[in-house]
């Protein structure tokens, strides 16, 4: 007997295994929403066909414990990357992100949401920007050159739209989509807060951002 064609489904799982890697360790899934009306657009999909790979090093320590909404924190671009609708961001580019409230209203015992939401250039100009977090490592050297360099085009493309990655960090999850203005929530289920430390290197999906986007 001939098997019926396989009856399309709106959402797939696609498990990412980054062996060779430090985020081997961590049990990671990425969902991939895939769309079974192609007339219909995918939540995600067109600001992901604008975004490109990139990689940074956190400057300061984010403690939930002891940072609040609305405050500020810094990256420092590892590599020189080409925005499909901006400027190109040289290596050193900071990024500069906003504490905010988890809107995906996350479970656990600790929650650390963050936004990126403008790049400030080495002549001080600054512009809007949409930035999901996609992995994150832990420091493991002295010098910001000597960081383990993981290649962000090897752990997004864009057709992943939803990341999931269970302890990515030591007892802390990730969760972001690429359809939130904001660039993901880190969560803790134990006693302990969720701490990212400085040299944390954070692999992002990134774009230039229309300024009337911004809230």
């Amino acid at each position: 007997m001939k098997r019926e064609a396989a009856i399309p489904v709106s959402i797939a799982v696609v498990s990412l295994a980054l062996l060779c890697s430090p985020l081997a360790q961590a049990r990671t899934s990425a969902t991939l929403q895939s769309n079974a009306n192609a007339s219909t657009p995918i939540a995600g999909q067109r600001e992901a066909n604008k975004m490109v790979p990139a990689r940074a090093s956190l400057l300061k320590q984010l403690d939930a414990r002891k940072i609040k909404s609305g405050n500020q924190f810094q990256a420092r671009l590892g590599d020189t990357i080409h925005l499909k609708n901006g400027p190109e961001l040289p290596r050193g580019t900071l990024l500069i992100g906003t504490v905010v409230t988890d809107r995906m209203k996350t479970t656990g015992t600790s929650r650390l949401a963050l936004r990126f939401d403008h790049a400030r250039l080495k002549d001080g100009k600054t512009f809007p920007i949409k930035a999901t977090i996609v992995a994150i490592t832990a420091p493991t050297y002295d010098s910001y050159d000597d960081y383990a360099t993981e290649d962000p085009s090897q752990l997004w493309n864009h057709s992943i739209l939803q990341i999931d990655q269970i302890n990515v960090l030591s007892g802390v999850d990730l969760h972001s989509k690429i359809a939130s203005d904001d660039s993901g929530v880190f969560v803790s289920n134990k006693k302990d807060d969720v701490k990212l430390n400085s040299g944390s290197q954070i692999m992002l999906a990134i774009a230039a951002q229309n300024s009337s986007k911004q809230s």
